[in-house]
């Protein structure tokens, strides 16, 4: 892998010049800020997207809630376990940043003395989105946005190879789809046994106001939405 950054001419490294190259044209505010978006900014944003997503589904009070809040909580989790993936995958690849071999490019951050191959960024995010599509279409496909906007970031700001983003969106991506069936049985329990608490049961499930316990369990006893959620559906 580390030989593609060797050669000037293959389309790994012609494409990193030609969105690295935007950065030289544009503002230095405007770098700035893609700075802060690409490193903090939509990590965040998805952290937020989930817990909207959560909110959303709580107040949902679908039959299947618990299983919608155990694929959320999976979401971060998947996102996790796929950066502990990626260690070793590093380790083994040792593809050293773009700005390493090549000249000219304009490096953003600075400090990047790992290996490039693959993105952790691109991997959070992707997971993340990915675990959210599982669980809430509207908000996974906003999702999965937003980890397309990181991966051109990452290349955008000189720290990676767009093939380095696209390793990480595969990762990211088989991570979160191929344990989600083990996750899921895991956690959905979980969240069953946290539903019928007193207390916490309103992390999975908001009360309805003018229902007592039992009504709140019977279908027809609430407006349910059923496109508020795909594991509710």
């Amino acid at each position: 892998m580390a030989g593609l950054a060797e050669s000037g001419s293959n389309p790994d490294v012609d494409l990193l010049y030609d969105i690295n190259g935007l950065a030289k044209d544009a503002p230095r505010w405007f770098d700035r800020g893609m700075e802060f978006v690409g490193e903090y900014g939509l990590l965040l944003a998805l952290v937020l997207l989930v817990l909207w997503c959560w909110w959303t589904v709580r107040r949902g009070g679908a039959e299947c809630a618990a299983a919608s809040v155990a694929g959320l909580v999976w979401a971060p989790l998947a996102a996790g376990i796929a950066v502990l993936v990626n260690v070793p995958i590093r380790g083994f690849v040792e593809r050293p940043r773009p700005f390493v071999d090549h000249q000219g490019l304009d490096v953003l951050v600075s400090g990047k003395t790992d290996f490039s191959f693959v993105s952790d960024h691109a991997t959070l995010t992707m997971a993340m989105g990915v675990g959210l599509f599982v669980v809430h279409r509207k908000f996974g496909l906003a999702g999965i946005g937003l980890a397309l906007v990181e991966g051109f970031c990452r290349v955008y700001m000189g720290v990676h190879y767009p093939t380095d983003v696209i390793g990480g969106f595969a990762l990211g991506t088989a991570v979160a789809l191929l344990l989600s069936p083990l996750a899921m049985a895991l956690l959905t329990p979980v969240m069953k046994a946290v539903e019928g608490s007193p207390r916490a049961g309103r992390l999975v499930r908001a009360r309805r106001a003018g229902l007592t316990g039992q009504q709140a369990r019977i279908p027809e006893a609430r407006a349910e939405r059923p496109d508020e959620s795909d594991l509710a559906a």
